[in-house]
């Protein structure tokens, strides 16, 4: 156990020597759809390393609540994901700069009064950063191109591109 929890250690040491920045940030929505009597509520915070001025690894945390009422039937699920990424930035001047998330997820999603469901997606996520000061800059991302399976329960299945008012994230991202 000793020895796992150096290495762990070491290792940290050692990415974080060579980074050049680390990065958290995130997002959170809330969503009411009125017609379906739906509403969702999201958090997700996002964290990684720049290794250098092109490339970037990093991670998405996804942690969703949904909960409809559709006349007498009720239906609340959780959902959970995890993202690991690797970022490359193909464009960069003083205030912008542009990337593609290159990555996977993994979801699991618990209704309140059935079985989880596991889900997953494959694929690319390009995106915009815009420069707020030095340490803080605007983060979104537009579309998706790739697999889905099951990934965050409701969200399109199969293979393709989308780019629609569906697929928009954005955030705030902090550097230090």
């Amino acid at each position: 156990m000793k020895k796992v929890l150096m290495t762990l250690f070491v290792l940290f040491a050692v990415v974080t020597a060579y980074a050049q920045e680390m990065y958290v940030g995130g997002g959170i929505s809330l969503w009411r759809d009125t017609d379906a009597e739906l509403s969702s509520f999201s958090i997700s915070p996002d964290f990684g390393y720049e290794l250098n001025e092109k490339w970037a690894v990093g991670g998405q945390l996804v942690l969703d609540f949904n909960s409809e009422a559709l006349e007498s039937y009720k239906n609340k699920y959780t959902s959970f994901a995890i993202a690991p990424y690797a970022r490359f930035s193909y464009y960069e001047n003083k205030i912008v700069r542009l990337f593609l998330d290159m990555g996977f997820g993994i979801s699991v999603t618990k209704h309140k009064h059935g079985d989880s469901v596991t889900g997953f997606e494959v694929g690319v996520k390009p995106g915009l950063a815009v420069k707020l000061n030095d340490n803080f800059s605007f983060i979104t991302k537009v579309g998706f191109a790739g697999f889905r399976d099951d990934y965050l329960y409701g969200r399109k299945d199969g293979f393709g591109v989308s780019v629609d008012g569906e697929a928009i994230s954005i955030g705030i991202e902090y550097a230090f």
